[in-house]
């Protein structure tokens, strides 16, 4: 559900892209790698990036995923060409095919609405979210508010799914009554943690593989979410929005109970995976979100906007797991968020609005990692 948090902040507030597409293309190769290489793409001062290539090209692409090898990617798009009216899932051979040619695999359904994917061990599996049995349609997304607040669909329809790479639905993992989704498997493979609203709240919980085993996480009030496995399966890093005053838990509430909550207002926390030593990791203001464990298991990567004065742009930024050390990533004026560490470090995986000629179309990239 992560990807909301994308539309509204840059469809709904309209954050344009003044940057232009840059015409001239590097063709040289690196490795075996066969998407087009565009160095000139990274910004400056983007040190760690030793290149950067671009993987999609058009429409809305985000939240991509690693198989346990490396060697795919499972995402979700809303693409018009592909005759997408809203988010479905795909996968591929990010190496080797070529996605402004040809359109990858579509594992989900093509009905409602879908989010969150991510591989099983193995990689001949996903598990992903979706809204088709509730209604094959897509779901309406919440128009703009005359109070001028900026809300997120909490859709009551969205449970958790397994299917194979050809799109054979093959499980359900959940049927409980209102939403599940966001679930992420972690590097060990034993475990998925996902977000419910099973107990009236928006709370984490952990199953295994196979769905069974259920445990609750967190418990206190205020919406946790985008939750992600440290590299030794130890550790939970998570967004969340907790109400602290009356006037904001009255707020949350009477958002909730009609299925919406405000994503503007975000920060970072992390505990052990079993829900013991919580704490907060952030305390910046604004919005920071989709954060993933850096591969040492000692930092954390994230998407902020806490420097901006307009609600945009966002950037990628760092910061050790004691709240310390806090270092910017990115530096782009438009919005770069969804980092994902590919399993053997060397690689960082992408959502970015960079060079998209203007237009609103968010496309994935791949940065070659330096520390």
């Amino acid at each position: 559900m992560n990807r909301f948090i994308l539309l509204l902040f840059i469809g709904i507030i309209g954050c344009g892209n003044p940057q232009k597409s840059d015409e001239k293309e590097n063709n040289s190769e690196t490795e075996t790698v066969k998407t087009e290489v565009k160095d000139s793409i990274i910004h400056a001062d983007e040190k760690h990036f030793k290149s950067l290539r671009q993987l999609t090209f058009g429409g809305d692409n985000a939240e991509a995923y690693w198989s346990f090898d490396d060697n795919k990617l499972v995402f979700q798009v809303t693409n018009p060409s592909w005759e997408l009216d809203c988010d479905q899932i795909f996968y591929f051979d990010w190496q080797n095919d070529d996605l402004k040619a040809n359109k990858p695999m579509m594992v989900s359904t093509g009905e409602g609405r879908t989010t969150c994917s991510y591989f099983l061990p193995g990689d001949t599996t996903i598990v992903y979210a979706s809204t088709h049995l509730a209604d094959k349609a897509c779901p309406p997304v919440p128009e703009r508010r005359e109070d001028g607040k900026y809300v997120w669909p909490i859709y009551q329809g969205f449970d958790i799914f397994v299917a194979d790479l050809k799109g054979n639905i093959k499980k359900q993992l959940t049927n409980e009554s209102g939403y599940d989704a966001e679930a992420t498997v972690s590097p060990k493979g034993d475990k998925i943690v996902f977000t419910s609203m099973r107990t009236g709240d928006l709370e984490l919980f952990t199953c295994d593989i196979d769905g069974g085993n259920v445990k609750q996480i967190t418990n206190e009030l205020g919406y946790d979410g985008g939750a992600f496995f440290s590299p030794d399966g130890t550790k939970l890093i998570f967004r969340s929005s907790r109400p602290k005053t009356e006037e904001e838990v009255k707020e949350y509430k009477d958002l909730l109970a009609v299925g919406l909550v405000k994503p503007t207002d975000m920060e970072l926390y992390i505990c052990n995976a079993d829900g013991s030593d919580l704490r907060q990791l952030t305390d910046l203001g604004q919005a920071n979100w989709c954060p993933f464990f850096h591969p040492s298991g000692e930092k954390v990567i994230f998407a902020s906007n806490h420097s901006s004065k307009r609600g945009f742009p966002f950037n990628l930024y760092m910061i050790n797991l004691d709240g310390t050390g806090l270092e910017k990533v990115t530096h782009d004026d438009t919005f770069d968020a969804f980092p994902v560490f590919s399993n053997n470090g060397k690689y960082l995986v992408f959502s970015s609005n960079r060079f998209n000629g203007g237009t609103r179309e968010t496309n994935l990239f791949v940065a070659e990692w330096q520390d």
